[in-house]
C-alpha cells in the first residue's frame, strides 16, 4: 500500500471534507429519526390499547436503533486524521464537470491484505466542492486517499465492495502538499487515468461501481 503522510488541517477538513460531511448529516437524521419515533412510542403506548403497546414497543425499538446508529457511524467511518492516514494513496482526475459539481474518477488496487495480487479498478465519485483544484478543468489532477470498505462484516471475497476517493485537498490547503502527494503517484498511473476518462459515465452501472483494469496496462 502507497501511504501519504501530512499534517491535517482539522478545521479545513471539517468544514470542506464531504466524507465528514456526510457522516455528520447521517448522524443528524438518525437522532431526529429517533426523537420522532420516541415521541409516536410515548403516544402510542399512551393511548393503552393492547394493539397500541405491541406497536409502540416495536416503534421504541427503532428509535432505539436509529439512535444506536446515530453513535456507531462516526466510529465505522473513524475520524478524518484516520481516514487520511490509514487509506493508500491514489490517483484521481476530474472526469466530468457539473454546474454543481463534478465527478472523480480514481484509479485504485482494491485488494485486500490478505489478495495475493493486486486487483486494479476504475471507480467514481460525484463531489461538490473542491478547494485548491479546478472542477471545471476535465483531467485535472486530484492525489486522494481511497477510503475502502465493505457492505458487510461477512464479506470474503478478496477485493473491496465499498471503494470512495478522498481528495488530498479536502484535509489541506497547502499547494505544496498537493503537489507533492500527486508527484508521489507513477506517470502511468496518470496516463492511464487520462485516457479512461470517457467510462467515467459506465462506472455507477458497474458492479460494486468498479470497472476492473489489467494490470498490464500500467506497465
Amino acid at each position: 500500500m502507497r501511504s501519504f503522510e501530512f499534517p491535517v488541517d482539522h478545521s479545513h477538513a471539517n468544514s470542506v471534507n464531504e466524507t465528514v460531511g456526510d457522516v455528520r448529516r447521517l448522524r443528524v437524521s438518525a437522532i431526529v429519526t429517533a426523537m420522532l419515533l420516541a415521541g409516536l412510542a410515548a403516544w402510542l403506548i399512551y393511548l393503552a390499547h393492547p394493539w397500541s403497546y405491541i406497536v409502540g414497543v416495536v416503534v421504541a425499538l427503532l428509535a432505539v436503533t436509529s439512535l444506536w446508529v446515530a453513535f456507531w457511524a462516526p466510529k465505522k467511518v473513524g475520524s478524518v486524521e484516520k481516514l487520511y492516514a490509514e487509506g493508500p494513496l491514489v490517483p484521481a482526475v476530474v472526469a466530468v464537470a457539473r454546474p454543481r459539481g463534478a465527478t472523480l474518477l480514481a484509479l485504485v488496487d482494491v485488494a485486500k491484505p490478505s489478495a495475493d495480487r493486486p486487483h486494479y479498478a476504475l471507480v467514481t465519485r460525484n463531489i461538490r466542492a473542491l478547494p485548491g483544484h479546478s472542477l471545471t478543468n476535465v483531467g485535472e489532477r486530484v492525489p486522494s486517499i481511497a477510503v475502502l470498505a465493505d457492505r458487510s462484516n461477512k464479506s470474503t471475497a478478496d477485493t473491496w465492495q465499498m471503494v470512495s476517493p478522498m481528495p488530498i485537498a479536502w484535509g489541506t490547503k497547502d499547494q505544496k502538499v498537493i503537489r507533492r502527494a500527486a508527484d508521489s503517484i507513477s506517470g502511468a498511473e496518470w496516463k492511464l487515468l487520462a485516457k479512461s476518462i470517457p467510462l467515467a459515465e459506465q462506472v455507477p452501472r458497474a458492479e460494486n461501481q468498479q470497472i476492473p483494469v489489467d494490470p498490464a496496462d500500467l506497465r
